[in-house]
């Protein structure tokens, strides 16, 4: 295990546990948020999650979480500038944050020199989602503290190379490494720290959480899924994204249409045809969370479903995930000191 890359993540976020519960829309409910930081973690506040999905005043919604605890959470931040208006909302969701006590922050796409640079100022640390090293660079090249390495198994949009592969491709920035993507059980945990990262991020395993608001059918289907039901659809965003491979998305396919594969390539239309499939995407993942069944509906996931077998409190997931940390860690100790 890199000790030391631990021991900065743990100082950087104010945690006592190398776990995140990564930014999940729609799955990212402030009780969920709260559970995870207040048994060690830290969890990432997703902002169009808590306001639209869940209809909190986005800075009354922060004050509720640190009511639920007043251990550290933190913020992500989708910073493609595609519009002036959803760029200025996300400058006041992170001025917002800031001025709420939050010093940690996760960003997402674009350029995140101007998060870094309000952030530092107050003393916070930012790091960024990349799933090769060209992102990486440009992330390192704008200031950012830290690195959240997407992998082949993670759910949403994933990357294309596995956690050992993008460890060895971003180790030499010198920056602390989040490994993000299939890791459902405390021996995956263990096992993506051993690798030699300073922590991990986790998705699928907190959405079955007792916490999560997300709906019943959500959850079961992920506790029934295996590895081989986790599949690539490029009709949700236009970018793959691992999904349930459910009824609706056999119906919907996997490969984005023609006129859709026109309008990405432009420089300028393929900003309208994501907006047409976020829009898509923010109608059907809302309407999803109340569903009893998976009929028009689509399951963001990983690859980490084969391990999860149940639904339990987000607290105790984190506690059974912080005592194999442990327990490795002083076996380590342990082995070096023969």
């Amino acid at each position: 295990m890199n000790v030391a890359a631990q021991g900065t993540f743990l100082r950087q976020t104010g945690v006592e546990v190398p776990l995140i519960c990564g930014p999940m829309y729609p799955c990212s409910n402030p009780e969920l948020v709260a559970a995870v930081s207040e048994a060690g973690g830290i969890g990432i506040v997703q902002p169009v999650s808590l306001t639209y999905v869940y209809g909190y005043e986005y800075r009354e919604g922060l004050r509720f979480i640190r009511r639920l605890t007043s251990k550290p959470i933190g913020l992500n931040a989708l910073i493609e500038a595609s519009s002036k208006i959803y760029f200025e909302r996300m400058v006041k969701y992170i001025d917002v944050a800031l001025e709420e006590g939050v010093r940690f922050f996760i960003t997402s796409l674009g350029n995140p020199k101007w998060v870094c640079e309000r952030v530092h100022a107050v003393g916070g640390v930012v790091y960024h989602d990349v799933t090769e090293r060209k992102w990486a660079q440009k992330a390192i090249d704008g200031g950012v503290d830290g690195l959240i390495a997407v992998n082949n198994r993670a759910g949403g949009h994933a990357g294309g190379l596995s956690p050992a592969k993008l460890f060895e491709e971003l180790s030499s920035f010198g920056v602390p490494l989040v490994s993000a993507g299939g890791v459902g059980t405390a021996r995956e945990f263990v096992d993506d720290l051993a690798i030699g990262y300073a922590a991990v991020q986790l998705g699928t395993r907190f959405i079955a959480s007792t916490e999560c608001k997300a709906s019943d059918a959500y959850k079961q289907a992920i506790v029934t899924a295996q590895e081989s039901d986790i599949t690539l659809t490029e009709r949700l965003s236009g970018i793959p994204v691992a999904v349930i491979n459910n009824d609706y998305i056999r119906r919907l396919g996997t490969k984005a249409g023609p006129f859709a594969r026109w309008m990405l390539r432009g420089h300028k239309t393929k900003h309208w045809m994501r907006t047409l499939y976020a829009l898509n995407s923010v109608r059907r993942l809302k309407a999803g969370l109340s569903k009893t069944s998976g009929d028009g509906e689509y399951w963001q996931a990983g690859k980490s479903v084969a391990g999860i077998h149940d639904v339990r409190p987000a607290g105790d997931i984190v506690r059974e995930f912080a005592a194999a940390w442990r327990a490795a860690g002083e076996a380590a100790t342990a082995a070096t000191s023969r």
